[in-house]
């Protein structure tokens, strides 16, 4: 088992408040200081999660540039007030950068069918096979 750091607990907690901040951002109709607070926090949070030196490795990887360029030129437009904008364009780059994660968070969901809810959903519904 993996040994958490204590800044991996306060990257944990800044990165939760920039989700959070995101969120309530979206409700109050792209506030853009809550988005752009937001993002930041999130950006700060993973970076204290992950290392700054793997989060500089990750967003610049060869294979990755058009998702982190996307990504953090969406940032950039939020910070610079064009929410919506900003938002469709950070949206569009983190489906470009996370896309390598999506089948595996899928797997892992479509595996725990024996949590209550999910196995009941499940169950109901009509085999692939």
């Amino acid at each position: 088992m993996l040994a958490i750091t204590e800044l991996q607990k306060i990257g944990i907690g800044v990165m939760g408040f920039g989700l959070f901040f995101l969120l309530f951002g979206v409700l109050l109709y792209f506030d853009s200081v809550l988005l752009a607070f937001g993002n930041i926090l999130f950006l700060s949070g993973l970076a204290l999660i992950i290392g700054f030196r793997r989060t500089t490795h990750f967003f610049f990887q060869r294979q990755k540039f058009r998702g982190s360029f996307f990504f953090l030129g969406g940032v950039t437009l939020v910070l610079c007030r064009w929410a919506i904008f900003g938002m469709l364009v950070e949206s569009y780059g983190f489906v470009l950068l996370f896309r390598s994660f999506f089948p595996m968070a899928l797997g892992f969901l479509l595996s725990a069918v024996n949590i209550p809810f999910l196995s009941a959903y499940f169950s109901s519904s009509p085999s692939m096979v």
